[in-house]
């Protein structure tokens, strides 16, 4: 069964890649569905590709294709098609990095991270200092002052160089084939130079009960980074993350995704904490 808003074009490729002879041949498998996106694997035989239709903070996916990932070659899906708003991706494995949250996968993912910025992009940071003091207003509910933040985001844009931010490194948009890992969901990438990609990987490997030392140590070593350097992009890097997720769920998210209200009072904590590190 293939999803109804699949466009005509998107089938076509469908039955190319997957070799099925016709459309009702092909098996559907929903994987996600959120009121901003929605995703299915479609399969014929031992053959499957990812179908994606995103909107609202969804909808950036094919643009951060066009911009980083291709150019760039960037650990992501191979784009098969884009057209009204749908993508088909490669399908790049069945396992996900929050399925199985092994110790020695979460070193391999900090290495994904410093492939991700080793590519030298062109274009100023899409995360300015003034975008501190923007997003905090537009939260509405951000007790802390934020001029630190804002001090320290300042002297990283002198200190670091700009590179591609994914914007949601979490274990569940990290999937592997059983041979490699391969970074998935790309629509929030933009340019900055702090690492809360990292901070985000570290973040959820404590929950799993993995140091974090170990991983940052492997980051820094495949990077060839300044390690006090890594330690204020980490800071940094997790209150922009915070920042940028409050906004999402303040704006989007507790329309979008069940639940998600609940997610609000623990990032403004952790943005305090974070905020309080940096002063």
């Amino acid at each position: 069964m293939l999803p109804p808003w699949l466009p005509a074009q998107a089938v076509q490729v469908v039955l190319a890649v997957t070799g099925a002879p016709a459309p009702d041949a092909v098996n559907g498998e929903l994987l996600r569905r959120w009121g901003s996106s929605e995703v299915w694997r479609l399969s014929y035989g031992l053959s499957s590709v990812i179908v994606k239709r995103g909107t609202d903070a969804q909808a950036g996916e094919a643009a951060a294709y066009e911009r980083f990932v291709v150019p760039l070659g960037l650990p992501a899906p191979e784009l098969l098609s884009a057209a009204d708003g749908v993508l088909v991706l490669a399908d790049v494995g069945r396992v996900t990095l929050e399925q199985e949250p092994a110790a020695d996968d979460f070193l391999a993912a900090a290495e994904l991270v410093a492939r991700i910025r080793s590519a030298p992009v062109d274009g100023p940071s899409e995360f300015p200092p003034a975008r501190v003091k923007e997003l905090g207003a537009r939260i509405g509910r951000v007790d802390v002052d934020l001029d630190p933040l804002v001090d320290a985001l300042d002297r990283l844009h002198r200190d670091a160089p700009v590179r591609v931010v994914h914007g949601d490194f979490v274990p569940k948009n990290l999937v592997s084939d059983g041979t490699r890992w391969t970074v998935v969901d790309w629509p929030l990438a933009y340019l900055a130079p702090h690492l809360s990609d990292l901070y985000t990987l570290v973040r959820d490997a404590a929950t799993f009960g993995h140091d974090r030392e170990p991983i940052v140590a492997r980051y820094v070593e495949a990077a060839g980074a300044d390690p006090f350097l890594v330690d204020r992009q980490l800071l940094v890097g997790g209150a922009c993350f915070c920042l940028l997720a409050l906004t999402f769920l303040v704006e989007e998210g507790q329309r979008t995704i069940p639940g998600s209200s609940e997610w609000i009072d623990p990032l403004l904590s952790e943005l305090t904490g974070l905020v309080a590190e940096l002063s």
